[in-house]
């Protein structure tokens, strides 16, 4: 089973910038298993589609402004990550229209899972997170290490 973590975001945009952090944080931690690739995406839109393609399982970070309070947590999953409406960040080309074009090339990942927050600022240039994404980000390593071991205790199906 091959699995991604990809956080996206924009560094110097305030919350926007969270998925970035994400990995930063995930690259350190000495708990996530060798077979898991951690990947900064950035803001790089469709041209992430090479490094997507050939996972079974991608765990997406992201700042999703949903219109919850600042710092939320978000998790979504199957046909909510499918349904994600464009996000109102810097970001060219949101993370929805990524997976439509990978299930038009055919090359869409088994599972995606995507774990956000809300954030309260992505218009700032600043590289700081504003302090409620900066406290849900203390979370999401636990949580996205919990994903891991969950896809780890029910493999990919082979037919």
């Amino acid at each position: 089973m091959s699995v991604l973590v990809l956080g996206l975001g924009n560094l110097v945009h305030a919350d926007d910038g969270l998925g970035v952090h994400a990995i930063h944080l995930l690259q350190k931690d000495p708990r996530v298993p060798s077979h898991v690739t951690l990947l900064d995406g950035g803001t790089q839109g469709l041209s992430l589609i090479p490094h997507i393609s050939g996972f079974d399982r991608v765990l997406v970070i992201d700042a999703i402004d949903v219109g919850e309070v600042p710092g939320t947590l978000l998790r979504l999953e199957g046909k909510a990550v499918q349904n994600l409406p464009g996000k109102a960040t810097v970001h060219a080309l949101g993370f929805a229209d990524l997976m439509v074009a990978l299930k038009l090339l055919g090359d869409a990942p088994e599972e995606v899972v995507l774990i956000g927050v809300q954030p309260q600022s992505t218009s700032e240039w600043t590289p700081e997170l504003t302090p409620a994404v900066a406290k849900a980000l203390e979370k999401i390593p636990d949580l996205a290490l919990a994903q891991i071991e969950a896809w780890s205790a029910s493999p990919v199906a082979t037919i």
